[in-house]
């Protein structure tokens, strides 16, 4: 009897450690190693999140698959983040923003991701770096003084030998510093975005034809809706026909919500402009899939006025009227910074309280909700600016990826 006593005991326990390492704990996780291509640690297991608030990485409904530390980059910081899918061979890899570069991970496999190399910074080091893909070409800018634009052959990767320095193919100097890049993907063409305030645009937009990556031509820019930090911009297929088929640049303006036709790069019109209570600084925003919702946030609101994460959902269904539909609280006072919609979810890098996972498939009744999320910054959710700079989350494997200022990068994916 004391022995059968004993080897039941020790199956309990091997029990309750086999359950417990269903938690996510970064010591348990894929992390970077040194002296190997991998940034992982070859273990091949990702570690499961069971909707837990005691772990190192508070979560819910989100595994992590891996993690690569910033000392793997060789960098401080993180900030932005995109991804690129090869055509040919479906591989995915993540363009992971840093203050000294551009980090390409080959996520192929999202639970052994391999740091392929490093594009440096081209002139100095910067907090803020951005990057977008066209036609299997990378876009790097940066605010670092003098930068340019950067522009990567993505197709390089195939056959790159890890690790490694890169070169940019090219480097355009007619803008010289820039927050952001935005890409339409179905005309080509970018739009240059948080450019120097002095410069032809005063800090308004710079238009690219960037068809021929080798060979972009600036077809012009536009300054009188003011400084553009953020923007999205796209060929217009919503509810209000009397712009169906336009280019619609639609810019975070700091005061103010901008709404640009932008078809005619000669000689674009402002459609409306749009402001709302407790403005701070109109930050960033997207389209729901509709094209009638547009979902934006204010980043210092938090931070000067206090209170819960706030998101400004806007009814664009007559884009000459738009107004505001919806405010949406979430549930910590974290600072909110990027948020993409991908189908019925919005997906909001929420700084310190990580990634958010909303429910937007019923923005008419004006419901939404909270079903997900994965905090990359588990030291609190304070209202400042540290933790979850950007997320990616159109990988069609389901891989998201999230660029941490401070953690690095964070692969993670829907629970099953």
């Amino acid at each position: 009897m004391h022995t059968k006593l004993i080897f039941k005991v020790f199956l309990f326990t091997l029990l309750l450690i086999s359950c417990k390492k269903e938690f996510i704990d970064d010591d348990n996780t894929n992390d970077t190693s040194e002296g190997s291509n991998s940034t992982a640690d070859g273990s091949g297991s990702s570690v499961l999140c069971e909707d837990s608030y005691g772990v190192k990485y508070p979560c819910k409904g989100f595994d992590l698959l891996a993690h690569v530390k910033l000392s793997s980059f060789d960098a401080k910081d993180g900030n932005d983040s995109w991804g690129w899918t090869d055509p040919s061979t479906d591989k995915e890899y993540v363009l992971m923003g840093l203050d000294n570069g551009t980090a390409f991970v080959d996520i192929s496999d999202p639970k052994n991701p391999v740091l392929l190399g490093k594009l440096p910074t081209e002139t100095e080091s910067s907090s803020w770096r951005d990057i977008k893909v066209h036609n299997n070409y990378a876009f790097i800018v940066s605010e670092a003084s003098n930068h340019g634009i950067q522009i990567f052959d993505l197709t390089r990767l195939r056959t790159a030998q890890a690790p490694q320095n890169f070169t940019a193919d090219k480097v355009l100097t007619s803008v010289s510093t820039a927050h952001n890049m935005v890409m339409n993907q179905e005309s080509g063409y970018g739009y240059v975005v948080g450019t120097d305030r002095n410069d032809k645009y005063k800090g308004g937009v710079h238009f690219l034809d960037v068809n021929d990556p080798l060979s972009i031509r600036f077809v012009g820019g536009f300054a009188d809706a003011g400084y553009s930090h953020d923007a999205q911009v796209v060929t217009y297929n919503g509810p209000d026909k009397d712009h169906t088929g336009k280019e619609i640049f639609v810019g975070s303006n700091e005061s103010k919500l901008s709404i640009v036709d932008v078809s005619d790069k000669q000689n674009p019109k402002i459609i409306a402009e749009t402001h709302y209570e407790n403005l701070r600084y109109t930050h960033q925003g997207w389209f729901d899939k509709t094209q009638r919702f547009f979902i934006t946030g204010d980043e210092l609101d938090e931070y000067r006025l206090g209170g819960k994460t706030r998101t400004l959902v806007f009814d664009f269904k007559d884009l000459d009227n738009p107004v505001l539909h919806h405010t949406y609280y979430g549930t910590t006072n974290a600072i909110d910074h990027n948020g993409y919609v991908n189908g019925d979810l919005f997906y909001l890098a929420n700084y310190t309280a990580g990634l958010r996972v909303i429910a937007i498939d019923d923005l008419e009744n004006k419901n939404m909700n909270e079903i997900g999320f994965f905090d990359s910054y588990p030291e609190n959710n304070a209202t400042g600016f540290a933790g979850a700079w950007n997320v990616y989350p159109f990988f069609k494997s389901g891989v998201i990826a999230i660029s941490d200022i401070n953690g690095g990068l964070f692969l993670i994916k829907k629970s099953e």
